[in-house]
């Protein structure tokens, strides 16, 4: 068996070899990003050592001493350690709950319509929030939210600083990362929608399926791969919760639920350059995210049938 394998190799080899000197500019191309990746991506990995250091800026990272669990000990009795977790916690997973759908619901919608202007008007519409800046966006939630003269004020007669509402944080959050992100999100969706086979409606049709049934029996497992490959990338981020806008919305009245890890590594790592704790918690949120991402997988897997990692 030994000596069949071995000269399978030695084929794979020269084939491989001669695919590479066929296709020498191909390769060359992609030499480019590999290099730009192990040097901006994985280089930097160098420096997660600093989160096991009592670091000092003036010995480098290898000179400073060895603290071991230090800091994640320091992390984990913070006062607010639980506080933090479950807000973040809870803000991803509102957000993968309720923001999820909303672009596939979408994309399903706008496939139906045949008259191109209108959906490639509705489409540059809930695109547009995609391309305004999260400060702008909160400034813009500021003046809706805004107890004197805001839009939501004016609409329901009210006087609320919603803002300062911490039950209220939550929905304002969530609510304004699907106005800002679910346009841009269906984009993937129509792209799989736009590569269904047309005869697959028209037989539909001949056999009297309605518009529903259509999107029941066609688009959805059409586009159950990339629903699964979407869930598995958002799961994997869920301790990712953006820094800006929970930084930029929060107030003193609200800490209770916008406190969450983002901000506690903003004010630790960078404003008090407690630089080794900041690495600490962010070696944190990844280890969750990557356990998280393995986890979800396999389900997928097991369940859908589909496997991407």
């Amino acid at each position: 068996m030994t000596s069949t394998a071995m000269p399978a190799k030695h084929a794979n080899r020269k084939n491989l070899g001669k695919r590479m000197a066929d296709h020498w500019q191909l390769y060359v191309l992609l030499l480019i990003p590999v290099v730009i990746t192990i040097v901006y991506k994985y280089g930097p990995m160098y420096g997660i050592q600093i989160a096991f250091r009592n670091y000092n800026p003036g010995l480098g990272i290898t000179a400073s001493p060895w603290v071991g669990w230090k800091w994640f000990d320091r992390f984990f009795r913070a006062p607010n350690f639980d506080r933090m977790l479950w807000n973040t916690i809870k803000l991803s997973v509102y957000g993968l709950l309720w923001g999820f759908p909303v672009p596939i619901i979408l994309s399903l919608a706008l496939n139906q319509l045949r008259f191109k202007k209108l959906k490639r008007t509705v489409q540059t519409v809930i695109y547009a929030p995609h391309f305004i800046s999260t400060m702008v966006i909160c400034g813009m939630l500021r003046i809706f939210l805004s107890p004197s003269g805001g839009l939501i004020n004016l609409i329901a007669g009210t006087k609320i600083d919603f803002l300062t509402e911490s039950s209220a944080f939550r929905t304002i959050y969530v609510a304004s990362g699907i106005w800002q992100e679910a346009g841009w999100g269906t984009i993937i969706y129509l792209a799989t929608l736009s590569s269904i086979d047309t005869a697959l409606y028209e037989a539909a049709k001949v056999d009297g399926a309605s518009v529903f049934q259509r999107i029941l029996h066609i688009d959805i497992p059409c586009l159950l791969p990339m629903i699964i490959l979407q869930l598995i990338m958002s799961a994997s981020g869920i301790m990712n919760v953006g820094f800006e806008k929970a930084y930029l919305l929060q107030t003193d009245l609200n800490r209770a639920t916008s406190d969450i890890i983002a901000i506690y590594v903003y004010e630790q790592g960078i404003v008090s350059a407690r630089y080794e704790l900041g690495t600490a918690v962010g070696l944190f949120n990844t280890a969750i995210n990557i356990v998280l991402l393995v986890i979800v997988n396999r389900i997928a897997k097991k369940y859908g049938e589909v496997n991407f990692v």
